[in-house]
């Protein structure tokens, strides 16, 4: 389990592939570094992670910005883990992109459980369509009718989420 004060830390390269990892990543994903490094980071893939999300992840850092998400991982033991993930493009002196650089923390239950019931509707979407491009594309569409729905940006969605309901 991972612990309050601990994080999850992965850099990769501009491919998605694994750079480095600190020693919390490795024992929560029940991999040895050696096993790790130059593997896509993709390999603790949950398959309930709707791919819409991973589609906004990519499309933020395209763009040069950060991004933060709830992300359920899974262990190549079979373990399964929710994070809240921080992801941030890693620029070089000339602001040449080198790479992704990763923290995860543990989430509060609250956000999970709501987020978990959206995933469940964007994964239900996936699964309608016979084909996997098609099946991204609405999901995808489900993903911003929920936020249309709720008058929000995606920052606006992740930070009502995660900081609660205004007091």
């Amino acid at each position: 389990m991972l612990g309050d004060d601990e994080l999850i830390v992965t850099k990769t390269d501009p491919r998605g592939v694994l750079t480095y990892t600190n020693d919390v990543f490795l024992r929560m994903s029940a991999l040895r570094e050696d096993e790790a490094l130059g593997r896509p980071h993709n390999i603790i893939r949950h398959p309930d992670m709707p791919r819409a999300v991973f589609k906004l992840l990519w499309e933020t850092l395209e763009q040069r910005q950060e991004v933060f998400a709830y992300v359920v991982n899974l262990a190549t033991d079979g373990a399964h883990y929710w994070v809240l993930a921080h992801v941030t493009p890693s620029l070089d002196s000339h602001g040449r992109l080198v790479g992704y650089h990763s923290n995860r923390r543990r989430p509060d239950p609250a956000p999970v459980a709501a987020i978990a019931a959206i995933y469940a509707e964007l994964r239900a979407e996936e699964r309608r369509h016979d084909n996997s491009p098609a099946g991204l594309d609405a999901s995808w569409a489900r993903l911003r009718a929920v936020l249309a729905e709720r008058g929000q940006t995606y920052d606006e969605f992740f930070w009502a989420l995660t900081n609660g309901p205004a007091r």
